[in-house]
């Protein structure tokens, strides 16, 4: 279940540009396409290998930050690998307010709510300029049923996103508040190391609404949250620069002292040398 044997033709780039998806975006300076492997590589799952691996080749295309990917309710024709940048995709009610479903970033894959419908069920917004590979569906699927390998293989990954919107739900039922914005700190570190970055020291893409969005917090508990943990020397905080100081214990969190509590440990972590005296 894997994209398209094409070539860089005159046929193919009038079919490209006809299409409306790639109409809200434009193609990538530079490398316009991946290898088969480099998906695999890309997903973190075995290189699967094809025949006419040479010919097998994905298209990139760029959206920058605020363009949106796709719509609720447009045709879907197309999933998208997250190559590089940050995006949200959102549900939308008849008056306006937007659902924070997920915060997609390298190596996720996006449109997977439109298979069922054939419609997208979800918005996709760009946080960030974006980089996305486009994997057009009916291609997709013709290369799965020749390569069985191929198809389980992406089986597998859609699989491993719905576990981690499993995951996320579980999250919102069971913890606490204060619990729920550690966690999501802390998984933002696990990708952020994943992606080859620091995992102590990273800006948020996402304002703190869209973050209370997806948490199911409001604005004021996440900057509230920030904040404490701020003052209790778990986390640095500069606007949207966030600096790791204590991994475990967010990852530990339950809930927050009471903020008389975090007052003293607050003194105490101050006269409290960062490195011991040797």
């Amino acid at each position: 279940m894997l994209h398209t044997q094409i070539t860089k033709t005159k046929s193919f780039s009038q079919v490209v540009q006809s299409s409306s998806t790639l109409a809200a975006g434009r193609q990538c300076q530079g490398r316009l396409w991946s290898s088969l492997k480099d998906i695999c590589d890309l997903l973190h799952i075995p290189y699967v290998s094809v025949s006419d691996d040479d010919e097998l080749l994905f298209q990139h295309v760029q959206f920058k930050a605020g363009q949106r990917v796709h719509t609720i309710g447009q045709v879907f024709d197309s999933l998208y690998i997250v190559h590089s940048g940050f995006l949200k995709t959102v549900l939308i009610d008849e008056y306006g307010n937007e659902q924070v479903l997920s915060f997609p970033m390298k190596s996720d894959i996006l449109g997977v709510d439109g298979i069922n419908s054939r419609l997208y069920s979800s918005e996709a917004v760009a946080l960030s300029d974006c980089d996305l590979i486009l994997l057009p569906f009916k291609k997709l699927t013709a290369l799965s049923r020749t390569h069985v390998e191929l198809e389980n293989t992406m089986y597998d990954v859609l699989s491993r996103e719905l576990v981690r919107e499993q995951a996320m739900v579980g999250m919102l039922g069971a913890l606490s508040a204060e619990a729920r914005v550690a966690r999501f700190l802390v998984t933002l570190s696990d990708r952020f190391a994943v992606m080859g970055y620091s995992s102590k020291f990273f800006n948020l893409r996402m304002t703190r609404h869209e973050i209370g969005s997806y948490l199911g917090l409001t604005l004021e508990t996440v900057s509230r949250t920030l904040s404490a943990f701020n003052e209790i020397g778990m986390i640095a905080v500069n606007q949207r620069t966030i600096e790791i100081k204590d991994l475990e214990a967010l990852k530990n969190l339950r809930r927050l002292p009471p903020s008389r509590n975090r007052s003293k440990q607050s003194k105490e972590n101050k006269l409290t040398p960062e490195y011991p005296v040797q």
